[in-house]
């Protein structure tokens, strides 16, 4: 047998025959002697080598004219070919293709999901008829809860009389609780959540009901005919989509109201105007002198005439406001403001979804950077194929296509891995009541979400394919084996632009980890903030008395004594107590005046938060008592006039006074109510606003309230306390309908969602982006040990220790960790000032945060050029020199 030639002899004869010029027929017989050799070191003749090979090859001609026959076929089938050769390579190499259809999958996942958070949210119209056209007004800047945010009825019949900007006005009531309506007589009583709409509000959304009709003009009268109309949720679950529901009567609230009709699917109340809360039933809210009496209590939606701009209409009701002020002097204050429904529904959320659109934008670059990276060490091994199909007549084009077919290829695997996960992520969101986010439940996968993914597929294929794909074909035949040759260094030109990657890597983790930890840092301070009180070991029901059988407010008190008493018998319950709004709910304001001061008007009164509240109460939310004493059983109708006020309150309109024992008129002029006690501020509005002027009302004194909420503070588990609080107030509430209780620290937890939705899908970006980086920082040293394994088996021989190697490779490492740092760190310090408006306790340039950030991706950075660092440092420099 014929020995075969050394190394050295079959790369001069293969350089000899494949000139600079690069001749194909020069370059294709230096494949075929290549080939021979092969042949003969499996043990061939040398002759039956040669015409093994030539028969491989098919001859100079036969090649030319397959080339030729190549470039003339239609590009459907030259697609096809090159999809089929794509996937034989994907056969050889299932790890990688793996590893990168998951890496794809995750960012393609995540960056549909946001999109379809923000398209709903953002771009796609609010699901009404001319949605542009709607507007939303508010009364004053909205601040101060419900009460400055919302009007009086006679100032909505005013509007629709002499406004020429808005087609209509319609208005719901705005102070409805959760669950305030108790459904009887049809299974299981069940608490559920009934809003009041005037007699337009459909028809102006353009909303028809799916079977029946709207309220009449009968039903929409001050104690008209009682008429409902129907969710479809609750058409749904409650009544089993019964076809013939109109007509019939429900028992709601000891009150018999019929059903009007049942609005689409499609229409959902909570999802636009209450985000988190699923409204189950709607009422005819009358617009009468009536109800014009009970104050501020409309919420206004205005439809805009056609060509009249929101500017336009702000003008006018520029000119609206004082004109109304002065034909009711005597009503409260007035001052209009408008904008576009869509802005008011999902406005505060546009900078937090704009700087998610942002960070997944990011991830996708770390991604393409990452597989980028991959593709060219990949690459690297493929580059004497790439030479044969070169030498056997493919031009430089169709190398190109050929690569970036791949990279499409991948990405299009992990599109669909990428879909799968977004419509899971999807329709978890659209399960999340907790979330109290707009428009949540209208998330999914559209037209415009599919064509988004495969935009985003597309991109990122090309964008990762294409810099491997130009690289390729930029080396001859002789030079793709001399840097492919076992032993050699890493070629030049790969070595830049993978070291390039890994530092836009670097830099591109920075900026996300740094706007993650600002945001962490802002989350954490607002959950340390003293909320005022202790929503631990906390629940609260409701539990309203029959209006049937507890008519007077004598007979109601009396309700309320029987229920505390009963409810504080209870084993593990330690105090209890009734109000008729709970914290970070619903809030009104009633204006306040000290007696020792003289208030015309509403002008000289301040407005502060009300609260009517039991004995008990302050024990059972954790709220301290600084000065006085609680209200007790007998401040009750016909005592005298007792109310408790906020830290807030006594230090803005007690300034510099002892508040216990003074007195104060709040709402009624004529009657003077006297400081019992200072209690501590509570947050009401929300965690990160202060408390304001809040004041308490003993609950036995008025019946100025809507609901009545139980509090009750214990060490029993909810789902058991649930059931003993029943089986306890049986006695006096046989109906008491359980499917509304709620801990305190679930409605803590729904106030504080949006934020924690943003930071969990940051958090998970940044960490997403961590990974990435750390596995292009470990792909490219353990790349750069593999091709120098020759060089370290020689400097080791030559006496270089374990030691030195590491050090080397980690200076290496840490010197790109650092380029990339320097560059992430300049564009997070300026990008930091445009989420100001996200911070809370944290300012844009925090140190804390930007040091964490910098020390976590060094650390990271270390650790990934450590490994193949530890495995250089191993290699028997003997066993290097054989291996090269």
């Amino acid at each position: 047998m014929t020995p075969k030639r050394p190394l050295w002899k079959r790369l001069f004869s293969f350089f000899r025959k494949s000139s600079l010029d690069q001749d194909f027929s020069s370059e294709l017989a230096a494949h075929i002697d290549l080939l021979t050799d092969e042949y003969i070191s499996a043990g061939l003749p040398p002759a039956e080598a040669r015409r093994q090979a030539g028969i491989k090859f098919g001859g100079v001609e036969s090649a030319r004219e397959l080339h030729r026959e190549t470039r003339s076929l239609p590009w459907m089938e030259t697609l096809s070919q090159d999809l089929r050769y794509t996937f034989r390579t994907f056969r050889r190499d299932p790890a990688f293709v793996i590893f990168a259809t998951l890496i794809i999958g995750l960012g393609i996942g995540g960056t549909t999901t946001v999109f379809n958070v923000i398209n709903a949210l953002l771009v796609r119209p609010l699901p009404f008829k001319d949605p542009q056209t709607l507007t939303y007004l508010t009364n004053g800047s909205g601040e101060k809860g419900s009460s400055d945010a919302t009007f009086m009825v006679g100032y909505l019949l005013d509007l629709r009389k002499q406004t020429h900007s808005f087609s209509d006005v319609a208005g719901y009531f705005a102070f409805y609780n959760i669950g305030d309506n108790k459904l009887l007589g049809q299974g299981e009583p069940e608490r559920l959540t009934g809003v009041p709409v005037s007699q337009n509000f459909f028809p102006l959304l353009g909303v028809q009901p799916e079977i029946g009709r709207g309220f009449s003009d009968e039903e929409a009268k001050f104690n008209g005919p009682g008429a409902v109309m129907l969710s479809h949720r609750i058409w749904e679950k409650r009544f089993a989509s019964d076809p013939h529901i109109v007509g019939q009567q429900l028992r709601i609230n000891d009150n018999v109201c019929t059903v009007t009709g049942v609005l689409p699917a499609s229409f959902d109340f909570g999802a636009v105007f209450a985000p988190g809360t699923r409204v189950d039933l709607f009422f005819a809210f009358p617009l009468s002198e009536d109800t014009n009496r009970w104050g501020n209590t409309l919420a206004l939606i205005a439809r805009l005439k056609p060509s009249v701009t929101v500017e336009q209409a702000q003008a006018e009701l520029d000119i609206l406001s004082p004109q109304f002020r002065r034909e009711h002097p005597k009503w409260n204050d007035l001052n209009f403001r408008t904008t576009k429904l869509q802005q008011h529904v999902s406005g505060q959320l546009r900078p937090a979804l704009l700087m998610l659109g942002s960070a997944v934008f990011v991830v996708m670059l770390i991604v393409c950077a990452n597989l980028s990276n991959l593709l060219l060490a990949r690459g690297a091994t493929r580059q004497k194929e790439m030479a044969i199909r070169a030498a056997l007549g493919a031009g430089r084009r169709r190398l190109i296509r050929q690569m970036l077919t791949e990279s499409m290829a991948l990405s299009s695997l992990g599109a669909i891995f990428g879909l799968i996960l977004a419509l899971a992520g999807t329709k978890l969101l659209t399960h999340l009541d907790a979330l109290s986010i707009p428009l949540l439940t209208d998330v999914r996968i559209d037209g415009p979400a599919l064509g988004f993914t495969i935009l985003v597929a597309l991109g990122s294929g090309l964008i990762f394919g294409l810099a491997p794909a130009l690289h390729v074909p930029l080396a001859t035949v002789h030079e793709s084996l001399k840097e492919n040759s076992r032993g050699s260094s890493d070629g030049r030109d790969h070595a830049w632009l993978r070291r390039a990657l890994v530092v836009s890597e670097i830099a591109f983790a920075c900026v996300l980890l740094v706007g993650a930890g600002l945001l962490i840092r802002s989350f954490l301070h607002i959950l340390d903030v003293n909320l005022g009180f202790a929503p631990e070991r906390a629940a609260t029901i409701r539990i309203d008395p029959s209006n049937d059988k507890y008519k007077t407010q004598e007979q109601r008190n009396g309700y309320f004594n029987e229920a505390l008493r009963l409810v504080k018998e209870i084993p593990g319950v330690s105090a209890a107590g009734l109000t008729d709004v709970l914290p970070l709910g619903t809030n009104r304001s009633w204006g306040v005046c000290p007696k020792n001061k003289v208030c015309q008007d509403n002008k000289d009164y301040t407005d502060g938060f009300v609260r009517i509240v039991s004995d008990g109460y302050f024990g059972a939310m954790g709220v301290p008592i600084r000065e006085g004493r609680d209200f007790t059983p007998n401040d009750i109708k016909g005592s005298e006039p007792v109310l408790i006020i906020n830290e807030h309150m006594a230090r803005d309109v007690l300034p510099g006074q002892d508040a216990v024992g003074k007195y104060i008129f709040v709402d009624d002029p004529k009657i003077a109510r006297r400081i019992v006690g200072v209690v501590g501020d509570v947050r009401h509005l929300a965690l990160e606003k202060d408390g304001g002027d809040e004041f308490y009302v003993p609950m036995r004194q008025t019946q100025d309230f809507g609901s009545v909420g139980l509090v009750v503070r214990t060490d029993l588990p909810p789902k058991s306390l649930a059931a003993d609080v029943r089986k306890a107030l049986l006695p006096i509430e046989p109906n008491l309908a359980t499917n509304e209780f709620r801990t305190l620290q679930q409605i803590v937890d729904k106030a504080t969602s949006p934020r924690r939705f943003v930071v969990i899908l940051l958090a998970g970006f940044a960490a997403f982006a961590l990974i990435l980086a750390s596995l292009g920082i470990y792909a490219l040293i353990s790349y750069s040990v593999s091709q120098r394994t020759q060089e370290i088996g020689i400097r080791m021989a030559l006496g270089a220790s374990a030691g030195d190697l590491q050090k080397q490779i980690l200076l290496q490492t840490l010197g790109l960790t650092f380029i990339g740092l320097a560059i992430g760190f300049t564009v997070s310090w300026i990008g930091a000032r445009y989420i100001t408006s996200l911070l809370f306790g944290v300012k844009a340039g925090d140190p804390i945060t930007f040091i964490a950030m910098v020390a976590i991706l060094i650390l990271v950075a270390a650790v990934a050029g450590f490994l193949p660092a530890l495995r250089a440092s191993r290699i028997e420099p003997m066993q290097a020199l054989r291996t090269a």
